[in-house]
């Protein structure tokens, strides 16, 4: 079980924050067809905010710095981060822009099928970033979505020496390239590994994006049930996660990297840090609703507590 700190550690989280509306269905469609679903609800997302609201449950302190239209649906995703106890003080709101939105199918085995809309419209420019304030962290993690604002935060991190995780999903390789080489823990979804690398098997997968590794960072890649891999050196170490019956995997990877950023932030090792993550992603998917099922500290401390029996 991970050691809590006395002083609640600090994260900043930039990327994407989303309105999402989730439909429980038999299963996900594969053609043109009507479907009724079983139950519909909507609830914040997005891979940054979710990891904020992670950090926030697990008793971090976390603070979110993202991009919103001045609009009805921004609003709603600043008070929903607000109320779980996100620092939403430097969320911009753009006039003349829409606030990003999601339609989330999940079928009966928790895999889920994801459409979303980001406005085109949104600001890339990052003059607005209070780059200064980053030397108050203990950590920071950015996803894919706003590169720009990803490199900016990395950057600073990597010139204060606090931990900067990349949530390395599906974008293009030159932008993984750029992105990878100012983070200290680059980790990515299985489907953007696999894109990346151009290679189906995770561990050689991690092997071939050797080539993008900054001297002294960490690669790894998020394998659902089975844990995750990191490349350690030249080697490939698989850290399992917990069995869980998955009702739900949206957001876990969101979780995953969330918790991954405070454990490190708390001066964690890679594999308790990945441990700890693990475990809180594996809670996730136990409850529908993509980010109201994530755990709060409590609950991950308690599973981290059987890990003989899982590791």
């Amino acid at each position: 079980m991970l050691n809590r700190p006395a002083v609640p550690r600090a994260v900043l989280c930039l990327g994407l924050a989303s309105q999402d509306t989730l439909w429980r269905v038999p299963t996900l469609p594969t053609e043109p067809v009507k479907m009724r679903a079983s139950d519909v609800l909507q609830v914040g997302g997005g891979m940054a905010a979710t990891a904020a609201v992670t950090v926030a449950r697990l008793r971090g302190r976390a603070a979110y710095w993202g991009r919103v239209g001045r609009d009805a649906v921004g609003e709603a995703i600043v008070d929903e981060l607000a109320a779980e106890g996100v620092d939403t003080a430097e969320v911009r709101r753009f006039d003349g822009c829409r606030s990003t939105v999601a339609t989330v199918l999940v079928d009966r085995a928790g895999e889920r099928l994801v459409c979303t809309f980001i406005d085109p419209a949104l600001p890339d420019e990052t003059d607005w970033l209070p780059l200064e304030r980053i030397a108050h962290f203990d950590a920071v993690l950015a996803d894919t979505r706003w590169p720009l604002g990803a490199t900016a935060v990395l950057a600073a991190a990597r010139r204060h020496g606090i931990p900067g995780v990349l949530d390395a999903d599906i974008s293009d390789a030159e932008t993984l390239v750029s992105l990878a080489a100012e983070a200290s823990h680059t980790v990515f979804s299985a489907p953007a590994l696999r894109r990346f690398a151009g290679c189906d098997d995770l561990a050689e997968a991690l092997r071939q994006s050797c080539r993008a590794r900054p001297p002294g960072a960490v690669f790894g890649v998020t394998d659902g049930e089975r844990g995750s891999l990191w490349l350690i050196g030249d080697r490939v170490q698989r850290i399992p996660a917990p069995p869980v019956r998955a009702v739900d995997t949206l957001g876990a990877g969101d979780v995953f990297h969330g918790a991954l950023a405070l454990a490190l932030a708390e001066g964690q090792g890679l594999e308790p840090s990945a441990c700890f993550a693990g475990a809180a992603a594996a809670l996730k998917c136990k409850t529908f609703g993509g980010r109201r099922g994530t755990p709060r500290r409590e609950q991950v401390d308690a599973l981290l507590q059987e890990k003989e029996r899982w590791s």
